[in-house]
């Protein structure tokens, strides 16, 4: 036996690395089990080219824990080390790292990543207050002893020949009294489907119970309990395979596995497979989106070959695909990576890029290979792609060619497609293009019956972020503008140059207009007098769009700060050639002519679903008495 002392310029790194990964100790597991399946996986490349000699046999890694021994033990049959070997990434080469670490962490609060300094194996540490090593390297011979390293926390170690027959390494974590956590069998099962779920060699954790049938052929049925190893993880998931071997259900049932609680089957997939100028493998998918766009980030989940990384991708997923689901896998990301890093890699930065391209390449080739099927799942997806339009130039250009505009009748057009259908009729007297808009069918089914009668087309454009999208629009594009159905009469929102003229002289507009003004909220309401049609409505109120559309930028973010806390003003547009007004300015009794404007002015506000409690009490009271 001999012993020696770590090389570490500080004597406390042991104390640093529990103190500094404290809120992420649980990664031990990922390290300690990735480490044994990077040994496995050498082993079967060396004996592809023929270094490795013989059989290699069971490579199935094996997790126990002994709760009584207040044990943890990962064994593999990988490669393992020799005593030099020990020596030299035990000892030396994970302890090289550990200047820089200290260096850089000592005295930080950031989040300490161990595993971008090499030191991965010792994370172990995290947990344990002692870690014992018995491995045998696959070049030994069978007579040749293993090698047995301890160390206790802290910069001693002692080395010792071991009988071993077999090749591969046993890593015994003794459990410290302030991590007994990890002794449960849930806890480490947890872990396991957290970070190791799609390693690419077996792992081992307890055994299963499994009924098989005894009886023979014609006998009545007899089953026996057998207990079979638990294999906890997928090692060759779907998105390791190339495309053209699986089918859409392949896709399904992976999503599944991903996703086991989710009863929503996703929309359609991405898959991902590029190895130059950088290295990405993935599936993602579209989901049905939820009225809560919040509930469905963080659903795609980061791994470094096959090893779970992280479900916070942000950073390398486009913000506005963040809402999608799915796998990414990427060896030019290390397991242990910061935002700042990310933010500023120029390799990320490209493969940001390229899944911003290939979302842009898959909506295109879904639209134009079955346009029917992709205007049904508009409504699904369209949040996210009006998203990215709104936040990524190049997909905005792209998305030209995919982007639907849905009018409240359910008809589906390209920009394209929509300005040849309404440029005729719907172009005011300075050449712009007015495109009519509801964000609700139903609640303002009165304005859009007005546009239809008068020939124009109505978009309905509901989505929470609409009012951004439409300043864009009006930014980017030449002589177009959105004008909401209820923001004014559909005279002032698409002027022409015909005027028409006022059935009441100056003196009965005057008195409409002080009658009106002294029986409505003048801090709720603007009265404006319009000469419109005799068969338009008498009374109408409408939103200003300008002041409207700031507002619903601000709650939802943008816009002008303040402007989600205004009070609700509206314009109340009275029409001087109805019937009804020409009545108003002929009654000479005031309680008649307040009466008529009351009834005129709640009929208005319930048009646009603004009577409520008391006030709608007394408009029904009114109204049957009016009948009587």
């Amino acid at each position: 036996m001999n012993s020696g002392k770590i090389n570490v310029t500080a004597e406390n790194i042991f104390p640093i690395i529990k103190k500094f990964l404290y809120s992420d100790h649980e990664i031990f597991l990922r390290e300690l089990v990735s480490n044994a399946t990077d040994a496995t996986t050498k082993l079967q490349t060396l004996s592809r080219i023929g270094e490795a000699k013989g059989e290699l046999g069971d490579l199935t890694i094996q997790i126990n824990v002994d709760k009584d021994k207040k044990t943890i033990t990962i064994s593999d049959r990988g490669v393992g080390m020799t005593a030099e070997e020990v020596e030299r990434y035990i000892n030396q080469v994970a302890f090289s790292g550990a200047e820089e670490f200290l260096k850089k962490y000592k005295n930080a609060d950031g989040n300490g990543i161990i595993g971008h300094f090499g030191l991965g194996f010792y994370s172990a540490f995290m947990v344990a207050k002692k870690v014992e090593i018995v491995t045998k390297g696959y070049n030994q011979t069978e007579e040749e002893k293993g090698t047995h390293w301890t160390c206790e926390g802290n910069p001693e170690y002692t080395m010792e020949e071991v009988e071993r027959k077999d090749r591969g390494t046993t890593i015994i974590l003794h459990i410290a009294e302030d991590s007994t956590e990890f002794l449960e069998d849930q806890r480490i099962q947890t872990l396991l489907d957290k970070y190791c779920k799609f390693l690419p060699v077996p792992i081992q954790f307890g055994e299963n119970e499994e009924k098989i049938k005894v009886s023979e052929e014609g006998q009545e049925d007899k089953f026996e309990t057998k207990k079979v190893p638990n294999i906890i993880n997928n090692p060759s998931p779907a998105w390791t395979k190339p495309p053209t071997e699986l089918k859409d259900e392949d896709y399904k049932d992976f999503y599944r596995e991903l996703y086991p609680y989710s009863f929503d089957e996703p929309l359609f997939h991405i898959h991902l497979n590029v190895d130059y100028p950088f290295d990405l493998t993935g599936i993602l998918f579209f989901p049905r989106i939820k009225a809560n766009m919040e509930l469905q980030r963080n659903k795609i989940q980061l791994y470094q070959q096959q090893v779970f990384v992280t479900d916070n991708v942000e950073g390398i997923v486009p913000e506005f695909l963040g809402m999608l689901h799915g796998v990414l896998d990427s060896k030019d990301i290390p397991l242990n990576v910061s935002r700042s890093y990310l933010q500023a890699d120029a390799k990320v930065k490209k493969i940001a890029g390229h899944i911003t391209k290939k979302v842009a390449d898959k909506l295109e080739e879904l639209f134009k290979k079955d346009r029917e099927d992709f205007e049904k799942k508009w409504d699904d997806i369209k949040v996210i792609i009006e998203y990215g339009i709104l936040t990524e130039a190049k997909f905005a250009e792209r998305a030209e060619k995919f982007f639907l505009l849905k009018n409240t009748e359910g008809e589906g057009f390209t920009w394209e497609e929509y300005m040849k259908k309404v440029q005729p009729a719907q172009t005011d007297k300075d050449g712009n293009t007015v495109l009519l808009y509801a964000a609700h069918k139903e609640g303002q089914h009165a304005y859009i019956s007005r546009a239809h009668e008068k020939g124009y087309d109505v978009l309905l454009m509901d989505s929470p972020i609409v009012s951004h999208l439409m300043q864009k629009w009006e930014g980017d594009k030449e002589k177009i503008r959105f004008a909401r159905v209820d923001a004014d009469t559909l005279d002032k929102l698409i002027p022409k140059e015909e005027n028409t003229i006022s059935k009441l002289n100056e003196e009965e507009q005057k008195t409409v207009q002080e009658s009106i003004e002294n029986a409505v909220d003048k801090a709720k309401f603007t009265v404006k007098l319009e000469n419109l049609e005799s068969d338009e409505v008498p009374f109408l109120i409408t939103v200003p769009e300008f002041m409207r559309r700031m507002k619903e930028m601000s709650m939802s973010g943008g816009g002008m700060m303040g402007m989600g806390d205004l009070p609700e003003v509206y314009n109340l547009v009275v029409n001087t050639n109805h019937e009804l007004t020409g009545k108003i300015a002929a009654e000479k009794d005031e309680d008649k002519r307040r009466s008529l404007i009351k009834q005129a002015v709640d009929l208005a506000m319930l048009q646009q679903n603004l009577l409520h409690g008391e006030a709608l009490t007394h408009f029904v009271k009114r109204s049957f008495s009016m009948m009587d």
